[in-house]
């Protein structure tokens, strides 16, 4: 009889330590995403969610990818990705193999990282404008390295 208690007790603790990652920060994670100025329209894998300031449950077993704008400001992006979590190392000792193919299929050993976006949208870098003879000008601070250089202009002086 002492047996069989013992053997009870000791499934019921590894029924419960199974899937540790999952059943203790569960499949989804929230994370934070700010703008400023607020109010820019946040894309995730290129799916739109609304305007900032904002808080999602995404799902830990996917990597994201974040895209905030907001007309008349250069697009932010940046990822989402999943890394494993401390408690994977519960599975290990507690839960064995069954603990961890389930923490990996359902996500629960994986965490987000970052799990809070602030950005601070930036103003475009150049400005551009054309007249009717087709003149186009345009002001820019930082070119890019790829683009071809076709001339310059030179003081009178």
């Amino acid at each position: 009889m002492k047996t069989i208690i013992s053997f009870l007790s000791i499934s019921i603790i590894l029924l419960f330590t199974q899937s540790c990652g999952t059943i203790m920060q569960g499949t989804t994670q929230q994370v934070g995403i700010s703008s400023s100025p607020s109010d820019a329209s946040v894309t995730i894998n290129g799916q739109n969610y609304g305007n900032t300031p904002m808080i999602l449950d995404l799902k830990r077993k996917d990597s994201h990818m974040v895209k905030i704008q907001l007309d008349e400001y250069e697009p932010y992006e940046t990822n989402l990705t999943r890394s494993t979590s401390g408690w994977v190392w519960g599975n290990i000792v507690f839960g064995g193999l069954i603990g961890l193919a389930v923490d990996a299929a359902a996500g629960g050993m994986y965490k987000l990282s970052p799990e809070q976006i602030e950005t601070e949208l930036k103003a475009p870098l150049s400005n551009a404008s054309t007249n009717k003879s087709g003149l186009f000008i345009a002001v820019v601070l930082n070119p890019d390295p790829s683009w071809e250089k076709i001339g310059s202009l030179r003081s009178s002086e």
